[in-house]
């Protein structure tokens, strides 16, 4: 899946040397392992298994839509949904902004790294197949690595927690929701997608 030629490799090592310098960490059989670094690797390696024939480009995408995420914090906007969206949005443009330039230093032409960029913008998702298969792959590592810690940090009510797992759930594509029913989920997280969906019809 990886075999694209040292172009590429630069890429990606530059793409992992950037996200080492995240200060958060999280510990792995005993080593701490920076936040950032961690979930593009986890990106990539869901990827591997879900779309094993991947473009070059949407696995640059996909390793590095977070790039350097901790330097743009939630708590640096406004609180309330309308600065929630303007944060993701910004992200989205920096993230895209960065892997260009990672890009045009290892040589690749614009057209791709504008390519690169649209992808991690997400443009015509359900439209772009591989724009939609990255939010595949970004909604199953959310669901296996990160669904504990968010249930565990968020104070939501049942019912709220219920709309958050549907509208993930309605993200994805059926090849996602595929892989997703492969996932050793717990039977009350299942209790609450299911209510969930059930009340958004």
């Amino acid at each position: 899946m990886n075999d694209h030629g040292p172009r590429f490799d630069a890429v990606i090592a530059a793409i992992d040397d950037a996200n080492a310098r995240d200060p958060r960490t999280i510990d792995v059989d005993g080593r701490a392992v920076p936040v950032e670094l961690l979930y593009g690797r986890r990106m990539s390696a869901a990827l591997a298994v879900m779309t094993p024939d991947a473009s070059e480009l949407l696995q640059i995408a996909v390793r590095g839509q977070h790039i350097e995420r901790w330097t743009s914090p939630r708590t640096s906007y406004p609180p309330g949904r309308a600065g929630y969206l303007k944060w993701r949005s910004d992200l989205k443009g920096f993230h895209a902004h960065r892997l260009g330039e990672i890009m045009a230093a290892a040589g690749y032409a614009s057209e791709k790294a504008a390519r690169v960029g649209a992808l991690v913008r997400k443009e015509q998702l359900r439209t772009d197949p591989e724009a939609q298969t990255l939010e595949d792959v970004a909604c199953i590592v959310f669901l296996a690595h990160y669904l504990d810690e968010f249930l565990g940090k968020t104070d939501a009510d049942d019912a709220k927690l219920a709309r958050i797992l549907a509208k993930t759930w309605k993200k994805m594509s059926a090849h996602g929701h595929a892989h997703a029913g492969k996932l050793d989920l717990p039977p009350h997280v299942l209790a609450l997608l299911r209510r969930g969906l059930e009340e958004m019809g």
